[in-house]
């Protein structure tokens, strides 16, 4: 009786310690995996077996260098020793499941189960992604990630996103945007161990525009951006079947033109890859980059009618399209009367963006080195400069600068020309004045003859009797 308790007792506490150190190892198929002997001694005389349906013996190494692997075909080339643990290369589905490491001085059995991440068995945490990347913004990603352990305690399972926040649960439910593409992470954890699976996700978008207008103007070239966002490729743009690439310009009120309609200006042909015009390109020529996803449009220089918004379209066949809209502004000056000025003359230069300056900008002038304008003392120069009488050293380049800070914008520049006003000497005054009167004297004496002339020819009768007297 005695001895019958001792041996329940004793195999209570094998029970227990074998129970209570066995641990769990999360693998992916492919995965090298090293298990660690929990109860190895110094001594180093080990067995490890694995339990499929019989106990198979894998290995077993002594201290005195002894070691055997199996050569069982399921586990060819996949088994090494290092110390008291046993690393497995190239795990498979066969070789998933619960490994016994035997030491003397520890419990007869102490088991280590290798839980699988993927794969087709049902002791797994399974991924899924609905529907299949790539996406369009707007679309509902839906990301699983769901453990089977078979009535063991269930780890802790949370994702990742693509920026490295966690989400604590199971199921990620999104409308699709950029900011979703990716790799996401599905982490499964007991505590002290942890495996992460990532699955990739793309959203076919384009590159933000920009949130400031587009400054240009006559001197300056002229860039609207628009391309494809960087983590997308034009292999994924056609696989979720684009339908139409083309861009539109709504005109300013203050561009001058005639026609306030939206313009269709280019458009891709998708067969060839190639920009067609429609009529209304302004000159303006596209980037021809696809396959770095550049769509941009571009100009040497600006032009006044220029300003005004130009959209960027994307449509699938889907139905979805995606816009982006760039607001250009031109910056021009204005010089009356013009630029062709004689010394004396006044001048008024304006410059402006066709209509009053946001709080954040302002401008800043730079006359010729001789310019007979007062020094402007403060950092924000106003839009108009007035000279009552402009002399030579006005002449030149001014240059008008758009600033956000200290941070130029765009600029312009106008080119002068001011001509010298001769003064008139007193001989030349003296010359002019009797040439002119000596033309007055002439035509006061032919209008006198013309005069007498005209009397004569009207009274013939007088000039016939004073000639017969004067006989």
């Amino acid at each position: 009786m005695k001895n019958l308790i001792q041996s329940v007792l004793i195999l209570i506490a094998v029970l227990i310690s074998t129970s209570g150190a066995e641990e769990v190892v999360y693998a992916q198929v492919g995965d090298t995996v090293t298990l660690k002997c929990p109860e190895a001694n110094s001594q180093k005389y080990l067995h490890w077996k694995f339990d499929a349906t019989d106990v198979i013996e894998l290995a077993w190494i002594n201290d005195l260098g002894g070691q055997q692997i199996t050569k069982d075909k399921s586990w060819n080339d996949k088994l090494f020793l290092s110390g008291d643990s046993l690393v497995i290369r190239n795990i498979q589905e066969a070789n998933f499941g619960k490994f016994f490491c035997q030491s003397p001085s520890g419990p007869p059995l102490t088991s280590i189960k290798v839980l699988q991440v993927s794969g087709k068995s049902k002791n797994k945490v399974k991924l899924s992604m609905n529907p299949r990347s790539p996406l369009l913004p707007g679309e509902t990603l839906t990301l699983s990630c769901s453990v089977n352990t078979r009535g063991n305690k269930e780890p802790e399972v949370y994702w990742l996103n693509p920026q490295g926040s966690r989400m604590d649960y199971r199921q990620v439910n999104k409308r699709a945007t950029s900011q979703h593409t990716g790799e996401w992470t599905c982490v499964v954890t007991d505590g002290k161990k942890k495996k992460e699976t990532k699955v990739s996700v793309t959203v076919v978008d384009l590159s933000p525009a920009p949130s400031d207008p587009k400054y240009t103007s006559k001197s300056k070239t002229l860039n609207i951006p628009c391309s494809i966002a960087p983590h997308v490729t034009w292999e994924h743009v056609k696989a979720r079947d684009v339908q139409e690439i083309y861009w539109q310009f709504s005109p300013d009120p203050s561009s001058g033109l005639v026609s306030k309609d939206t313009q269709k200006l280019y458009f891709l042909t998708l067969n060839n890859s190639l920009w067609k015009n429609t009529g209304q390109h302004r000159e303006l020529r596209p980037v021809q980059n696809l396959k770095n996803g550049d769509l941009s449009l571009t100009r040497k220089q600006g032009r006044e009618e220029d300003r005004g918004n130009y959209v960027c379209n994307m449509k699938f066949k889907s139905g979805v399209t995606l816009t982006r809209t760039v607001r250009v502004e031109v910056l021009q000056i204005i010089s009356s009367p013009q630029t062709d000025l004689v010394s004396g003359q006044p001048l008024n230069l304006t410059c402006s963006l066709g209509h009053p300056l946001p709080s954040d900008l302002h401008l800043k002038w730079s006359p010729p080195p001789g310019s007979s304008l007062p020094a402007l003392k403060s950092d924000h120069h106003p839009a108009n400069v007035i000279i009552p009488e402009v002399g030579t050293g006005d002449g030149g380049k001014w240059e008008c600068s758009l600033l956000r800070g200290k941070n130029q914008l765009t600029s312009a520049v106008i080119t002068l020309k001011i001509g010298e006003h001769r003064k008139l000497s007193v001989w030349m005054l003296v010359i002019i004045c009797s040439a002119a009167a000596i033309v007055i004297l002439i035509l006061i004496l032919v209008f006198i003859l013309c005069r007498r002339r005209k009397v004569q020819l009207n009274h013939p009768y007088i000039s016939f009797c004073e000639t017969t007297l004067k006989r």
